[in-house]
């Protein structure tokens, strides 16, 4: 009873995470859904190329259930070309390639019970021989991992914050400044005072 609980839990998580990770490309123009947002090149349209192809490797070559996309393959990957978007690769493309990797990934999990073993090529010994259970806290650690990077890459977009559509509320920009203002002035407060003259 525990095992289908705990199932079910982390795969809703997942669910979440991953409508959370999309909701941060609504209404952006190609451009803003692209263009490198930190010094090491980070993106939105990236983090959900890259999540998309976790999910896809993690719960079908891990389980002998290979993905139906025809993946390049995972060693591939190290020059990371999984974490931005070409120019001949749309954003519907991307996307509806990460709606059927849902599929696959929730047929895996759905059919496998949580002490399914499966084997991770590219994780050395002796954590290469794991199970679903490991897998699906590894994966929704990924993906909440990289939804809380889109949380901020959207935030310094247009100020855009939240999880969810639902719990979105209207910017108050009065507010936002004044809280940022006594964080500031915290901040400076808690550093060291230096020395006039030394």
């Amino acid at each position: 009873m525990i095992d289908e609980f705990a199932k079910d839990n982390l795969h809703g998580r997942l669910r979440r995470d991953r409508e959370a990770l999309l909701w941060k490309l609504d209404g952006l123009s190609e451009y803003d859904a692209r263009r490198p947002l930190t010094v090491t090149g980070t993106n939105l349209l990236g983090l959900v190329k890259h999540v998309a192809g976790v999910e896809a490797r993690y719960f079908g070559e891990v389980f002998d259930r290979p993905s139906p996309e025809g993946l390049p393959r995972w060693q591939d990957h190290s020059d990371g070309s999984d974490l931005w978007a070409t120019e001949d690769e749309t954003r519907d493309q991307i996307i509806e390639f990460y709606r059927r990797t849902w599929e696959h990934s929730d047929a895996t999990i759905n059919e496998l019970p949580l002490d399914a073993p499966g084997h991770v090529p590219w994780w050395p010994e002796p954590h290469a021989d794991t199970n679903l259970f490991a897998i699906l806290v590894h994966v929704l650690g990924e993906s909440n991992r990289h939804a809380g990077h889109a949380d901020i890459l959207r935030e310094g977009l247009d100020g855009r914050t939240g999880m969810r559509a639902e719990h979105e509320r209207d910017i108050d920009e009065e507010a936002r400044a004044a809280s940022c203002a006594k964080i500031e002035q915290a901040a400076r407060s808690a550093a060291p005072i230096k020395a006039e003259n030394s």
